[in-house]
């Protein structure tokens, strides 16, 4: 599809006039890609750590994937929900076999996984504690989605009155503090709504202490947890599962992102006790479980579960941390490195738009997260060569400045 002959700048102004500005368009005109790196149009060649934020997980034209791809567009890519394929059930199975959730419900996105998530826990405690217990609890400087339910959890939604009115009984705690979480408390709690490393929010891991004591005040009151595992889940983390890196069990878990390796897919999963509650007709959705997704699935998710990839993301995880605190020390133009796993922020002395620019014209490619981080996302399949040519560049730019 690209013209050769066009360059980035007209690239750029076509799409400015016919895309809505909701994001800040580059200057670059991404083209292709292979495992860790990705090209633009003019050849230019980047180290990819944003991975679609958190979704090229398998790397990008990862071999399986293609070869899935390619296997089931020949046999079929879509029927109603009431039929059932191969694909979807083993997706299916293979999820739920390596979770604490029994069943799943597929869907397009991680909003709509968390608007199913929300709708599941409002039946739940309907039915088992109370017409009027509807009221959830999410934190500050939350990201869930941008559809109505998942706008009101995220917390910038309190700065966004033009979009109002949102969803009743939602109230923002203060994320890591179990005694603010516990002043929202009241008979008509119902659930807990948490990611267990905040993203958007600046890449802000919880602590152990918080998230176990987060499992112990559901239990004690009877409020269900919802893991929001969207971005720091499928492996993210070190661990197939968000939750497995802190050793707690939710009620119910929204994943997407990493789950399709680059394909638009998302699920929620839940404890059969609570899934039961749904009855036909009380959630659906069109797109959502088709063959061609869940074929991709299963094929990144069978990656990903394996022991030795999930203990390379650990390592190359550990890796990456250790020599951003070096480059901490040695430049002092680093304030803060914090994350877990291949889920890494950095917070520095410069502007972060200047220095995203900046890395972008070095040939590596990161995003924002909260007002000033640096936010390192790779695909999972990072090894030791690309850990060193991403600390290579950082510490090039931050050793010469940003202009």
């Amino acid at each position: 599809m690209t013209d050769k002959f066009d360059t980035t700048e007209n690239y750029v102004a076509r799409a400015t006039d016919k895309i809505m500005p909701l994001y800040a368009i580059k200057d670059a005109v991404l083209e292709r890609g292979k495992d860790c790196h990705v090209w633009d149009t003019e050849g230019r060649k980047y180290l990819d750590c944003i991975a679609g934020i958190a979704v090229v997980s398998v790397g990008h034209c990862n071999e399986r994937m293609i070869a899935a791809a390619k296997d089931q567009m020949e046999k079929i890519w879509m029927c109603s929900g009431s039929y059932q394929t191969e694909p979807k059930i083993k997706a299916a199975e293979i999820l739920t076999d390596n979770c604490c959730g029994d069943q799943i419900f597929f869907t397009n996105s991680g909003a709509e996984a968390v608007e199913g998530a929300l709708k599941l826990a409002r039946k739940w405690a309907h039915q088992n504690k109370g017409e009027d217990v509807k009221e959830i609890i999410a934190f500050e400087d939350s990201f869930h989605g941008r559809t109505y339910g998942a706008v009101t959890c995220t917390y910038k939604s309190v700065k966004q009155p033009e979009f109002g009115p949102y969803l009743p009984g939602v109230h923002h705690a203060k994320f890591n503090d179990l005694e603010s979480v516990k002043s929202f408390i009241n008979d008509k709690t119902c659930a807990i709504l948490v990611e267990p490393v905040q993203g958007e929010g600046g890449v802000v891991p919880a602590t152990q202490e918080f998230m176990t004591g987060l499992r112990d005040l559901c239990d004690e009151k009877n409020i269900l947890l919802i893991s929001d595992e969207i971005q720091a889940g499928m492996g993210r983390l070190g661990k197939l599962y968000a939750h497995a890196a802190y050793d707690y069990e939710p009620d119910i878990t929204c994943i997407a992102k990493g789950m399709g390796g680059g394909f638009p897919i998302g699920a929620f999963l839940a404890k059969k006790e609570i899934a039961s509650v749904f009855t036909y007709g009380d959630h659906g959705t069109t797109y959502g479980g088709n063959a061609l997704g869940t074929r991709i699935v299963y094929e990144v998710v069978d990656q990903i579960r394996q022991p030795e990839f999930l203990q390379n993301v650990v390592d190359m995880g550990d890796y990456m941390m250790e020599g951003l605190n070096k480059l901490k020390t040695d430049t002092n133009s680093i304030e803060e490195v914090r994350g877990k796993g291949l889920m890494i922020g950095v917070d520095t002395v410069y502007d972060i738009s200047k220095l995203l620019a900046t890395l972008q014209d070095n040939g590596l490619l990161a995003t924002q997260a909260g007002a000033k981080s640096l936010r390192i996302t790779p695909p999972l399949i990072m090894g030791k060569a690309e850990a060193d040519e991403a600390l290579d560049k950082i510490g090039h730019v931050i050793r010469k400045g940003v202009m």
